[in-house]
């Protein structure tokens, strides 16, 4: 994630808090000297790094928490605290019009900030909610652009309204907001064009297309791998054209990330959406409270738990079934495939891990300890065996284990120590049955061993606000 190093950064911080039995005024103040360079090495915006650290400081010093039982962990509370008020304090919504009444939103951004990639996805997540959508082809300027949004609409099952490249923005706005009347769509977004920066021309088009057609919500997209430059965007664009809201693209870049921190302090408007990914699938709303605790490395179990709901199709009979066979050590290789399955849906382990508190490591550790061309590996060597195998380990005698080497195209030694592991996962799921949770709805779900299995079980409680631990 974009904020990787300040985590690390400003974990090292807490942790010399916590190793304080009594903090001092000089201990505060240390502290929060640190805090402020890691926030600037963020890209945070230099006023907002100042008032951030003169809040948490006049806060930190207070006599309720110099006095405290822990008063490290009160800093740390403070520091949280003021993070989910610097981005906003409560999640926003796009705001649509009521019932069945047309809701234009028009997207707007400089030209490779990932706004026609943003825009598909955008229309993917409300065509969950249940709003038919109409995708809207404005950049006639852009080589490819109109195919892009074809070929992204294809794939989100939303329609997409195109005129070509030879007509204004203005009319194919026009003409799509008459098409949606006829053909009951509710929900028109408008992919206007970009730039490679901001030009007079650009923002004279959106004021025409606001002039002559109804817009309800302008949202502006904006990289934060541009650092500064993301939140300076923002507030141009806000001055010279008025937008409603924001959505950060390419947050799962190894950017600094100041952009999530400083662009509702400079604009005041609303992060809507975070973009995490290059999938379709891969945008998430924008809780600042969430996103407060993925910083500090408290993990965000409740972005977790949403990511199981839309993504884990396993049925709650099913999953009982497995969690049973499972508490007993008898699950076998048909379930580990299912596992593995499910977290690829939710993309994959390292991305699941990190949203979990208490793990301690944050993502760039992860991705050294988890070998995805390993896991890759084991799934082949499974692929390898006959349904029979999958479901009758005990079957695997040593000519059997030659073949499935040769299949997966791996050594024999790699098929010997992989079945030994799973073996080993098998006992432990069975002296261990309290990791498997106590049977009441909700609090299914276990976490099969990540060294022997490299995979899930049981995930399925999760959509019921189980958690898999």
């Amino acid at each position: 994630m974009a904020f990787e190093s300040l985590t690390e950064k400003l974990q090292n911080v807490f942790k010399n808090l916590r190793g304080k039995g009594k903090l001092t005024e000089a201990d505060v103040k240390s502290a929060m000297k640190e805090v402020k360079m890691a926030l600037l090495e963020a890209d945070v915006n230099f006023k907002v790094v100042k008032n951030f650290v003169k809040t948490v400081e006049e806060r930190a010093v207070g006599q309720d928490v110099m006095s405290g039982l822990n008063p490290g962990q009160m800093v740390i509370k403070i520091v949280n605290e003021e993070l989910v008020s610097l981005m906003g304090g409560e999640g926003a919504e796009i705001a649509l019009q009521p019932g069945k009444a047309i809701t234009v939103l028009m997207m707007c951004g400089l030209q490779g900030a990932g706004k026609t990639t943003t825009t598909a996805k955008l229309a993917g997540k409300f065509k969950v909610k249940g709003k038919k959508c109409l995708l809207v082809a404005c950049d006639v300027y852009r080589p490819a652009a109109i195919k892009q949004l074809q070929v992204n609409g294809e794939k989100q099952g939303v329609e997409v309204f195109s005129m070509g490249d030879q007509h204004s923005p203005v009319d194919i706005a026009k003409a799509a907001i008459e098409h949606a009347k006829k053909n009951g769509h509710n929900l028109v977004i408008l992919d206007t064009a970009g730039r490679l920066h901001i030009d007079e021309a650009m923002m004279e088009e959106l004021h025409a297309i606001k002039e002559n057609v109804e817009v309800h919500q302008t949202i502006l997209v904006v990289d934060v791998m541009t650092g500064q430059d993301a939140v300076n965007v923002a507030k141009q664009f806000d001055e010279k054209v008025g937008i409603d809201g924001v959505i950060l693209s390419k947050m799962d870049g190894d950017s600094r990330g100041g952009a999530a921190l400083s662009v509702k302090a400079v604009t005041g408007k609303p992060i809507f959406y975070a973009g995490m990914g290059e999938k379709l699938s891969d945008l998430e709303q924008f809780y600042p409270d969430r996103m407060a605790n993925r910083i500090l490395g408290m993990g965000d179990v409740l972005t977790l738990i949403e990511k199981a709901q839309e993504n884990i199709d396993i049925s709650e009979e099913k999953e009982k079934e497995m969690t049973d066979r499972m508490k007993k050590g008898r699950f076998d290789f048909e379930d580990y495939l299912e596992s593995m399955k499910q977290m690829k849906k939710m993309g994959g382990l390292a991305s699941i891990l990190s949203m979990m508190p208490g793990m301690g490591i944050n993502a760039a550790e992860l991705e050294g300890a988890i070998d995805e061309k390993q896991m890759a590996r084991m799934e082949a060597i499974v692929l390898s065996m006959t349904a029979e195998e999958r479901k009758n380990p005990k079957l695997l005698n040593p000519s059997r284990k030659h073949r499935i080497a040769k299949g997966a195209g791996v050594d024999i030694a790699v098929v010997n120590r992989f079945i030994k592991q799973f073996e080993q996962s098998q006992k432990m799921m069975k002296s261990l049955p309290g990791m498997m949770g106590g049977g009441k709805k909700g609090k299914r779900g276990g976490f099969p061993g990540m060294g022997g299995m490299g995979g899930f079980g049981g995930l399925g409680g999760m959509k019921r606000g189980g958690f898999p631990f």
